[in-house]
């Protein structure tokens, strides 16, 4: 948090507090005494109070935190993924003292803040031609009614200057009357000074009011000046290069290496460097080179492998605590990088099987055209449903227009008309990722671990295939939203999400299969920066297989949406992968990394590469493809080289996932396929709070976006109201000392995750029951 919003929360009056509790270090240490202190919205702690003044051990910001109660003494304070902190009271009461306090401060920070943001937006989005006639017509009147009062100030001035002066010669009147024309003069006069007075009060206070306004508004332009500058020149360079780059291709020339090696962390339009030394897979490789070295060039990655630190390094670690406020468990890991090369295995000449086109024969064999793995649906038993929505209508307005005034803040704070929407809610969203289930169904019968993480990553990389032309913004959850997909009748799942929390926005995800069990929290924090959105994805997401035991976690990579000034939106995702076991998979884990898209790389574009390495940390299967076609996946048959620079041999890959056609005519209704037009699709029998009942989202998908605007905006008063509802209260419980419950979710409960020290909402199990008795009392009515 910067320092002028700290300074406008201590303005706000937020509460303060200091004292000692003890916080989780590491496993060595465990818990240890800190000095805690809360201010400003922000809870810090340190060793001890003499700290205080230099030297601050961690921090973490309450406006966007989820504050746990373990047990009677025990609470978590955590902001999505980043930082968490594990904190222990000395009694039942200080602890419930402190979570009051802590609540009270989220939500006192939380109105701050807010407050200061409908400022900026109001500054804004004023129009400046129409704001320079209100302000000037305003100091013009007050400045009116200063002149009138300036002349009156003369007029009586005089006029009781005669009077005093009469006063002194005029000898045929007597002195009563005379007395009483200085006074009557005198009380005039006195009462068009009080007049000039309280008009330059008001011409002062507006004149000091819009100066400060006027202020902020100039500082505004001139930071949007300087970042239009930033980005006109950096695509400038780029459009240069993009030139040279052509001139060498019309030449019959190789792009230097070190042309796309430095320009691809500005066009990926990533924060972070990224370095990769991907082939060029189809297209001029050169006569010189042999088919080896091009075999080697093709599958020839950079791999970068999170390692757990020794017992004796986390010790040492414990003992040199230092300020950063990272989670424990980034403290112990580092990262370690290896130049990977993939080749093949000599081919046994049998048809044509060598042919990568034949991939498709080494899977199991179809019987279905929906899916490689040959799923017989019954049409007799599955539900008759929609295979489209109303066409989008051509509504046109300018993103930039709008958001221009926004660059560097948080996409979830940008008031956005439902222009820009598709007519899903993010829980919907959430609930494409199982349209491959299948691969799950096919890796839960998989006897080898290893085989079975790597159709975990292929099924894992297919949530992705529909982002490259999907550029809507999904409908942000309301607070309590709900979202049922009984699917069991074909995909053979059955899905719930619910928003869970507010601020920060977290929505929760339980699906349930015959044999599997995948549930995840996802939350974000996103940015605009001018040219690009960046969304960094928060939260883990977890499966079981029943048959086996085995346990999987992951977190999901960035996904940053470009050319938001000019041209077409596309989408981008980059970053790494890891996949860790657990429970019967404990040790195994599988490295994806999704290379970013670079003007200059020879490789084909959207690549995804990874391996899959055993409990004794050795390379059993490769993973390749794209992830938005196609990911195959192959054995590893031999290991040489060096740690540093390893090259496996590989059997014949085979088809793990590949992406379904789209739908005819799809780019008419948002680019959706199948199951998205059917999650919308009205149903009987959901829960009051369910998405497909919720008004601007239905009239989106009707067409009548006039109307949806406007229903999206009661909605979301609608929630504001309640939550400052919810303050009030727990303002007027902490200032009589009382406990006020924290917002409780209806189908999700916190728990902390076995072998873990993350805390996840998990299913309580009560939801299809409620369902089937049409009972959903208690349900929050939030439309």
């Amino acid at each position: 948090m910067t320092d002028a919003a700290g300074n406008a929360l201590a303005e706000k009056g937020l509460p303060e507090m200091k004292g000692w509790l003890l916080k989780w270090t590491n496993y060595i240490k465990g818990y240890q005494r800190r000095w805690f202190v809360l201010s400003k919205g922000v809870l810090s702690y340190y060793r001890n109070q003499t700290e205080i003044n230099h030297t601050c051990r961690g921090t973490i910001s309450l406006h966007g935190a989820l504050i746990h109660t373990v047990d009677s003494c025990t609470f978590v304070i955590s902001n999505g993924g980043t930082q968490t902190f594990h904190i222990k009271a000395g009694t039942e009461v200080e602890r419930q003292s402190w979570v009051t306090a802590l609540e009270l401060a989220k939500a006192k920070a939380i109105r701050a803040i807010e407050s200061e943001e409908e400022e900026e937006t109001e500054t804004a989005h004023v129009v400046p031609s129409q704001e320079i006639s209100s302000v000037v017509r305003d100091l013009t009147e007050r400045l009116e009614n200063m002149r009138t009062c300036y002349d009156l100030i003369n007029k009586h001035g005089a006029a009781l200057q005669r009077a005093l002066n009469d006063l002194e010669t005029n000898e045929e009147e007597s002195l009563a009357s005379r007395m009483k024309i200085v006074n009557e003069r005198a009380t005039l006069f006195r009462i068009t000074s009080n007049a000039m007075i309280n008009a330059s009060k008001d011409y002062l206070h507006s004149a000091e009011a819009q100066g400060h306004k006027w202020s902020k508004m100039l500082q505004h332009e001139r930071e949007q000046r300087q970042r239009l500058e930033e980005m006109v020149e950096q695509m400038a360079k780029q459009q240069s290069q993009m030139e040279q780059a052509a001139v060498m291709v019309r030449q019959n020339k190789l792009v230097p290496s070190n042309s796309g090696g430095g320009t691809a962390g500005s066009l990926v339009t990533s924060d972070d460097e990224v370095e990769f030394f991907d082939a060029e897979e189809h297209g001029y490789t050169g006569a010189s080179r042999s088919a080896e070295s091009l075999d080697r060039e093709r599958g020839t990655f950079i791999l970068k492998m999170n390692k757990r630190r020794s017992s004796s390094e986390d010790q040492v670690e414990g003992q040199l605590e230092g300020s950063s406020s990272e989670s424990d468990e980034q403290k112990r890991t580092v990262q370690t990088v290896q130049q990977v090369c993939l080749v093949s295995a000599p081919r046994v000449a049998s048809g044509g099987q060598g042919d990568d086109d034949d991939v498709d024969k080494a899977v199991p064999a179809k019987q279905s055209t929906d899916s490689i793995y040959g799923r017989n649906w019954n049409p007799d038993l599955m539900k008759k449903r929609r295979d489209r929505v109303p066409d989008k209508p051509n509504h046109s307005i300018s993103l930039w227009g709008i958001m221009k005034n926004c660059i560097g803040k948080d996409l979830s704070k940008i008031p956005m008309p439902i222009n820009f929407n598709e007519p899903l809610s993010m829980l919907q969203r959430l609930v494409e990722d199982y349209e491959y289930s299948e691969i799950l169904d096919y890796a839960a019968t998989c006897q080898d671990e290893c085989e079975q993480l790597a159709y975990l990553a292929a099924f894992t990389v297919s949530a992705y295939a529909t982002t490259t032309n999907r550029t809507g913004k999904p409908f942000n959850p309301l607070l309590g939203e709900t979202y049922e997909c009984d699917r069991m009748d074909d995909y053979g799942w059955r899905c719930l999400a619910e928003q869970v929390s507010h601020h920060p926005p977290v929505a929760a995800l339980h699906c349930e299969s015959k044999n599997w069990t995948c549930w995840q929290e996802f939350s974000m924090t996103s940015k605009f920066r001018g040219k690009y959105v960046q969304i960094n994805p928060l939260g883990g997401v977890y499966v079981q297989f029943q048959n086996s035991g085995r346990r999987y976690a992951w977190r999901k990579v960035t996904t940053t949406v470009n050319n938001i000034i000019v041209g077409r939106l596309w989408v981008d995702q980059h970053g790494e992968m890891e996949i860790r076991g657990s429970q019967a998979a404990e040790g195994l884990k599988c490295i994806l990394n999704f290379i970013p898209y670079s003007y200059f790389s020879r490789d084909v574009q959207r690549s995804v590469k990874g391996v899959v390495m055993n409990k004794d940390n050795e390379v059993k299967w490769v993973v390749r493809g794209t992830w938005d076609l196609k990911i195959e996946i192959a054995p590893v048959l031999k290991t040489t080289g060096s740690p540093s620079s390893p090259t496996y041999t590989t059997g014949e890959f085979k088809l793990a996932w590949r992406r379904r056609p789209a739908p005819p005519d799809s780019e008419k209704f948002y680019n959706f396929t199948t199951l998205a037009c059917q999650l919308n699709e009205e149903e009987e029998g959901v829960a009051p709070t369910d998405s497909r009942l919720r008004p601007d989202q239905r009239l989106m998908e009707q067409g009548r976006w006039d109307e949806s605007n406007q229903e999206k905006l009661r909605l979301e008063d609608k929630q504001r109201q309640e939550r400052r509802r919810r303050e009030n209260e727990a303002e007027e419980a902490a200032a009589e000392g009382r406990p006020y419950p924290a917002y409780e979710p209806m189908w999700f409960k916190r728990e902390q995750q076995e072998g873990s020290e993350e805390y996840v909402h998990v299913y309580k199990n009560t939801y299809w029951e409620a369902k089937a008795e049409q009972n959903f009392e208690g349900c929050p009515e939030i439309y």
